[in-house]
């Protein structure tokens, strides 16, 4: 008796250790300087790098519109949209700009723009569309009128960091 109660105990020790490591999430690791930001618990079936957190202040912010905004500091701020945005029409609204001008398309690929345009001084944009599982995204940097626009290293560093998102997958799948 003692004999068949400790092979049900080994069974179910193993059992249990097994379901436990299969559940484990996959570590998503993030460059020199980066942290990683798991979006789960926004809504977003992903995580993202963003600048270290250590001496600028994360600030995550859902708009009344939809879109989830991502600042850290001064010099980062990206806003997520749950759906695809229309790059061809983006791409004609950006070179028939009559007030900010387009200068040039610094990278143009099927699913991301990035631009250089300029009103008083030069100015740089990008917006990228993911698909992550069924849902698609679009990301772009956060417009605003108060400050002056982020320079060409902040925009490509928000531009790669939106082309590099990580599917985080919820543990029962």
């Amino acid at each position: 008796m003692k004999k068949i109660i400790l092979l049900f105990f080994a069974f179910g020790v193993f059992s249990f250790i097994g379901s436990c490591s299969s559940n484990k999430k996959e570590s998503i690791v993030a460059p020199e300087g980066m942290n990683v930001l798991d979006l789960t618990k926004y809504g977003k079936p992903f995580a993202m790098f963003i600048p270290d957190t250590t001496n600028a202040k994360l600030e995550i912010v859902q708009q009344s519109y939809g879109a989830l905004d991502i600042k850290v500091g001064k010099v980062f701020a990206i806003s997520i949209n749950d759906a695809a945005a229309d790059l061809e029409m983006t791409k004609n609204d950006i070179k028939t700009d009559e007030v900010n001008k387009l200068k040039s398309f610094i990278a143009e690929e099927p699913n991301a723009i990035l631009w250089e345009s300029e009103i008083m001084q030069p100015e740089f944009h990008f917006l990228v569309n993911q698909k992550i599982g069924n849902a698609e995204f679009s990301f772009e940097d956060v417009k605003n009128n108060e400050v002056n626009p982020f320079g060409k290293e902040a925009i490509q560093k928000m531009f790669d960091c939106s082309k590099n998102i990580k599917e985080v997958k919820s543990p029962n799948k």
